[in-house]
């Protein structure tokens, strides 16, 4: 199931580690809806940006262990949201950024690949 913790094998550091697959996403309602759906975020997720900031931060709402081992999230898919909305996009990549320096145990990263379905970008 994507977004479920795929434990310390996919990281060196120990954390758990959840993907957020963007593939089809093409507005901030769909991203909203994949992050709730693949971070297993609360009903009463507002699905807006503050929401999203204040939910990455809060390590009551990472899955299971994260709050002990610490949490990648790994954003896959993003690059055809990101040129079709480059706005909403450069407001998403602020709160991940954001999200990752308000506190210890969680990172986030963009993932080179498109999505989890197609092979990773390779240079050459």
């Amino acid at each position: 199931m994507v977004g479920e913790p795929h434990g310390a094998g996919g990281d060196p550091a120990g954390r758990v580690v959840v993907v957020v697959d963007l593939d089809g996403v093409t507005d901030k309602a769909g991203l909203m809806d994949r992050c709730a759906r693949d971070l297993a975020l609360p009903d009463w997720f507002g699905r807006n940006w503050d929401a999203l900031a204040d939910c990455l931060a809060d390590p009551a709402l990472w899955p299971e262990e994260a709050a002990e081992r610490g949490l990648l999230v790994v954003v896959q898919g993003w690059r055809r949201y990101a040129e079709r909305r480059p706005d909403e996009w450069q407001v998403a990549e602020e709160i991940f950024a954001e999200a990752t320096d308000r506190g210890p145990g969680l990172f986030v990263t963009l993932g080179l690949g498109e999505s989890s379905e197609r092979p990773p970008d390779q240079p050459g």
